[in-house]
């Protein structure tokens, strides 16, 4: 199937590696060209020659909790390609931990990147994009699920996700597309840390697996395979959804 991704531009964020870089892996591979941001420029530099050098990739130094950024990554997608047709908004990992030994400043914190650095990515993408437009959010499976050890995740994402449908309804009449991706366990480096946290590794990702219905952790590139599907004209008639990527291992519809 030809999803129509030729020529288009496209903003992911944190994607000089995880999931922000499997989903740009398959973007490109189906003719789009993209625009990574991340903390690092040593790994982004990396990614953009992997997804094939600056003919398909221009990777920019940003972070999604300074206010400046978004107008700054946006101008950079139209100055290097000319366009700028949606935007992927990774958003992190927040610190691990309960939620009764988070403390404010942790909360702050990511409230800051996590939640309000992905909404203000979003409204400055709103303003720019046309008809056929696409902003896409990689949440978590903890926006259906809390995830053990993971309060500050389990707190913020919900509500993250409710603002993306929100933020579809009044988009929708623009004929602007807005979505969430929900991963759960996809072997990533974040994950792995995450299971480095117990007392056994190897037993926490077995049990983990165990609790999933396909029995094995997801790889980058399934979770990419579907961002790149979301974001393109072939699902022009998605949005306001929580997409799940997660092998079966919600339980809710």
């Amino acid at each position: 199937m030809d999803l129509g991704l030729q020529d288009r531009v496209y903003v992911v964020t944190g994607a000089s590696r995880g999931l922000g870089l499997a989903a740009a892996r398959e973007l490109v591979a189906d003719g789009a060209k993209v625009v990574l941001t991340g903390r690092q420029q040593e790994r982004l530099d990396a990614a953009v020659a992997e997804l094939g050098g600056p003919d398909h990739a221009l990777g920019l130094v940003a972070d999604n909790g300074d206010a400046a950024a978004a107008e700054q990554v946006l101008d950079g997608a139209v100055e290097r390609f000319g366009r700028f047709d949606g935007i992927l908004i990774s958003v992190g990992g927040p610190t691990a931990g309960p939620v009764l030994t988070a403390t404010d400043e942790a909360w702050r914190t990511a409230f800051d990147t996590v939640f309000l650095g992905a909404l203000r990515l979003a409204r400055v993408a709103a303003e720019r994009l046309d008809e056929g437009g696409v902003i896409a959010f990689v949440l978590s499976s903890s926006v259906r699920e809390p995830i053990p050890g993971l309060g500050i995740s389990n707190g913020l994402r919900p509500g993250l996700a409710m603002a993306a449908k929100s933020l579809a309804n009044e988009l929708g009449p623009r004929g602007v597309r807005v979505l969430g991706l929900l991963p759960a366990r996809i072997d990533t480096d974040r994950v792995r840390e995450l299971d480095g946290l117990a007392a056994d590794p190897a037993a926490a990702r077995a049990a983990a697996s165990a609790r999933i219905p396909l029995g094995r952790y997801g790889t980058p590139a399934e979770f990419g395979k579907v961002a790149a599907f979301a974001l393109s004209p072939a699902a022009s008639y998605l949005t306001g959804v929580m997409l799940p990527v997660d092998g079966g291992a919600l339980h809710a519809l």
